[in-house]
């Protein structure tokens, strides 16, 4: 079949946000993958790129540690959270999800860094728990029902992954999980700020005589 250079051309249709969201949260697990069969076989020398607290040597670990993991038992230990919330987190809006992952990122290891006492931090614990912290938070944010209905759906799946923030246990990076967590709240208040923005502008509008909202 041909066009005319006046006809429009068939527009492509967008991909399903379940297409979308399962690309994205399974290509960052592969890509998970092959970062560790290449730390394997350089016998482990990323593992020393994570976060180095209240080291300026360590700052650029902020960057990379949640690519990073000890061995394949803590790196699959992460993966199927990592594909569960980041499978929710990309079914929304992909410019919301981006955002709120980038800002868990950044949260998550500069409050490590601060306080993470001696060792290197590393491992995609802390996206884990800041995508757990999100998906809970938005809905409340938002006081859209769905996304209530998803956080409570991940709070019954996944809350217990929440006394992971708690100090106490060995080699356990607790503080990657808090602020982790910390930062999966404030992506939460900022990419629902559109929400209450318009909810705030509603309530301030004037009610006409007759008691009927316009």
């Amino acid at each position: 079949m041909t066009y005319s250079h006046s006809a429009p051309m068939p527009r492509t249709p967008a991909p399903s946000p379940w297409l979308r969201a399962a690309t994205f949260s399974g290509g960052f697990v592969a890509l998970l993958f092959v970062i560790e069969l290449i730390d394997t076989l350089l016998n482990q020398r990323f593992n020393q790129a994570g976060i180095r607290p209240l080291d300026s040597d360590g700052l650029s670990g902020i960057l990379v540690a949640p690519l990073i993991h000890y061995d394949w038992a803590h790196l699959v230990a992460n993966s199927v959270p990592l594909l569960v919330l980041g499978f929710l987190v990309f079914l929304g809006a992909l410019r919301r999800a981006i955002t709120a992952t980038a800002i868990i990122w950044i949260v998550g290891g500069a409050g490590t860094w601060l306080i993470g006492g001696s060792g290197v931090h590393i491992g995609a614990s802390i996206i884990v728990f800041g995508w757990l912290a999100f998906l809970v938070a938005q809905g409340f944010f938002s006081r859209n029902a769905v996304q209530i209905a998803v956080g409570v759906a991940v709070v019954f799946l996944y809350g217990g992954l929440f006394w992971g923030v708690l100090p106490g246990q060995p080699n356990v990076s607790w503080q990657g999980h808090l602020f982790g967590a910390i930062g999966g709240l404030v992506a939460a208040w900022y990419v629902t700020s559109h929400e209450r923005e318009q909810r705030r502008a509603a309530r301030q509008r004037p009610m006409p005589r007759d008691g009927m909202t316009w």
